[in-house]
């Protein structure tokens, strides 16, 4: 299995309504993902300063599920219109569990 994990920080054009549509779009799109197991997303929970703003997991059946959920059109489009404008810094990583 693939885990896929992303963290985001927000510029200052970002909202909570603007978040909170991010999530649900992704949330929204999980069921039309090929080998998805898990796919969460949400805001920092502001136990500890300093943490990035907001969090993105999710789990595959291998590297080619993987890189669907990243090619999805949909998933394209979810990042041009919500994440992509509102992001200052983002990074990711996937690992094998």
């Amino acid at each position: 299995m693939i885990r896929h994990v992303t963290l985001f920080r927000w510029n200052s054009s970002a909202t909570p309504e603007t978040e909170q549509q991010f999530a649900a779009e992704l949330a929204e799109l999980r069921p039309r993902l090929q080998g998805n197991r898990a796919l969460l997303a949400g805001p920092d929970a502001g136990l500890i300063e300093g943490n990035y703003d907001f969090a993105v997991v999710a789990d595959f059946d291998d590297a080619d599920s993987y890189l669907g959920y990243r090619n999805h059109p949909e998933h394209q489009d979810i990042i041009r219109r919500l994440s992509g404008p509102m992001t200052s810094e983002r990074h990711s990583v996937q690992f094998e569990i």
